[in-house]
């Protein structure tokens, strides 16, 4: 039987009370100032105000693992104490940041945690945590099949003390946001390395670099997520010293498997509570509606899909858990099996339950009078975030062969 800690029970119950009191009142005022900005990707002020209400309350950097307790004033979570957290802060897609618990960040945040010097950490980590500025992890290319990350052209080059990277990326998330300082960046630097594995390194390059060129800003299904937003980059013979290389040169690939683990367990735990309030808004609306003379509440087929999403939701919830324990008691590199199972389950099954009770709603359903349609859409880019589906189940279903055949 799986029980909460009892630091994240009453974190779970501090997070309860602050989105009813300051965050679900001011998604229509947060959507209007996004909607009248001048810049769309500049700060809010209410995410302003809000983060110093979260920090001030003690719900920040929830995401802090209890071996980077240094980092946190809570003490660190577990990432199965952490789940539920994230479960709540998934009701609202633009809310993690008010907690300091966003992607990309929380992933860049660690990958600085584990990997950075302690210069790096006190140059960019420092601030981040704080808070005071964003960050961006740029892997993905246009031009080549990012999903496998051996593909990764971007060269790095070194050119006396400094590194040079030439290349173009895009879908960097959080790049055309202003408050973005600091880009990972992951490239090629010894691409005739007889292993695949150790061609790759990352560098730190500071955004206001010359040589970066951010082109435009990417829509996935039309939203363009802004203020945080995603872009395509180009990177024209731009410099940094060699003291910017994360880990060690050739250490890129390790990297990358390190950060993108948790990250995807992170997506999973907001996917389940933009599903779960989903669930609700649709029990409302079938109670509040009639056709043909009774509640919709009351067909048969209103009931079947509120009955399997609640059940596909229990069973997606259950696998982030358990999926979340063993990464505590093992390990990641012990649960890339279950990080796996439940990366290609979870995305697809909550965008299937948000499409149910879009349904529900009608013609409203579709539009941004609630929150299921930006919802939806990030269910969706989510099966092709951190490594698509098809990718993760092509090598589990390796792994799971191997496994039983040898038994």
């Amino acid at each position: 039987m799986f029980e909460f800690s009892d630091k994240s029970k009453q974190l779970q119950t501090q997070l309860l009370a602050f989105m009813d009191e300051h965050i679900y009142p001011n998604e229509h005022n947060y959507a209007q100032q996004l909607a009248d900005a001048e810049n769309r990707f500049a700060p809010l002020p209410l995410m302003d105000e809000l983060k110093q209400k979260a920090r001030a309350a003690g719900l920040w950097n929830l995401f802090v693992p209890e071996d980077h307790a240094e980092y946190c004033d809570h003490g660190g979570l577990s990432f199965f104490d952490y789940a539920p957290l994230a479960e709540i802060m998934g009701r609202v897609i633009w809310s993690p940041e008010v907690f300091n618990c966003n992607a990309p960040d929380t992933g860049n945040m660690e990958v600085f945690m584990n990997y950075a010097t302690k210069a790096q950490q006190e140059q960019w980590l420092k601030p981040l945590l704080a808070g005071e500025i964003r960050s961006s992890y740029a892997m993905t290319e246009p031009q080549v099949a990012s999903s496998d990350a051996t593909n990764i052209e971007l060269l790095i080059e070194k050119d006396g003390d400094e590194w040079v990277l030439n290349g173009r990326k895009w879908f960097i998330t959080g790049a055309m946001y202003e408050r973005t300082k600091i880009f990972i960046v992951m490239g090629k630097s010894d691409p005739d390395n007889p292993s695949r594995h150790l061609q790759q390194t990352q560098v730190l390059v500071p955004r206001d670099t010359p040589g970066i060129q951010i082109i435009r800003p990417l829509t996935t299904l039309g939203y363009d997520d802004a203020p945080i937003g995603h872009a395509e980059i180009v990177f024209d013979n731009v410099r940094v010293p060699l003291d910017n290389v994360l880990l060690g040169e050739g250490r890129g690939f390790e990297i990358a498997q390190g950060r993108l683990g948790p990250g995807r367990m992170h997506h999973c735990m907001r996917l389940i509570g933009s599903a779960q309030r989903s669930l609700e808004l649709a029990c409302k609306r079938a109670n509040s509606r009639t056709t043909f003379g009774r509640l919709i509440s009351k067909h048969q087929s209103v009931r079947e899909d509120i009955s399997k999403s609640f059940s596909e939701i229990e069973m997606a919830r259950l696998l982030v858990l358990k999926t979340s324990n063993k990464i505590d008691t093992e390990g990641v590199p012990a649960s890339v099996d279950m990080i796996a199972a439940t990366k290609t389950t979870v995305p697809l099954l909550v965008q299937n339950v948000i499409d149910r009770c879009m349904q529900m709603h009608g013609a409203g359903g579709l539009t941004e009078d609630y929150f299921m349609a930006e919802a939806f859409n990030y269910a969706r880019w989510c099966r092709q975030a951190d490594g698509p589906d098809q990718v993760h189940q092509m090598a589990l279903g390796k792994k799971i062969i191997d496994r039983y055949s040898a038994e």
